[in-house]
């Protein structure tokens, strides 16, 4: 069997990225690169949230209920974007402190409007296509 690269596709899956990262600064692009697209990011905004929202209710509750619903709600959202939007594989899988440190930066960074920035700093430019590895709207 090929292998991605074999196949002329340099599209980096959880499987081709290097087994180790030294540090999350290493693992930070690698993190970026697996949410290219737009609506893959909002779901997970919208599982940073939920996960937020259902924290604090269950601390205000004192319901575990709301507290056993967290990976329900955060993590449906988030691989949703990943298995229909993106088609690879939730980093978390490999990663996984670093993948909830990146997931939680790149709310951060949605959240101060610099996401966009962190895309265009990485890849020059705010979209990059993943299939094609094209820029594309730049």
């Amino acid at each position: 069997m090929q292998s991605s690269a074999e196949q002329g596709s340099d599209r980096l899956k959880p499987d081709d990225a290097p087994r180790q990262f030294q540090s999350f600064q290493e693992f930070w692009p690698y993190y970026v690169g697996e949410h290219r697209h737009p609506a893959c990011r909002a779901l997970h905004y919208l599982g940073a949230i939920a996960l937020i929202g259902l924290l604090t209710t269950s601390l205000i509750t004192r319901e575990i209920c709301w507290f056993l619903a967290i990976p329900f709600a955060s993590y449906g959202l988030a691989w949703t974007g990943h298995f229909f939007i993106e088609k690879n594989r939730p980093a978390t899988w490999g990663y996984i402190l670093y993948s909830l440190r990146g997931e939680f930066r790149m709310f951060r960074f949605f959240l101060m409007g610099k996401m966009r920035g962190e895309l265009i700093r990485i890849y020059g430019c705010p979209h990059p296509d993943r299939d094609q590895q094209q820029l594309v709207e730049c």
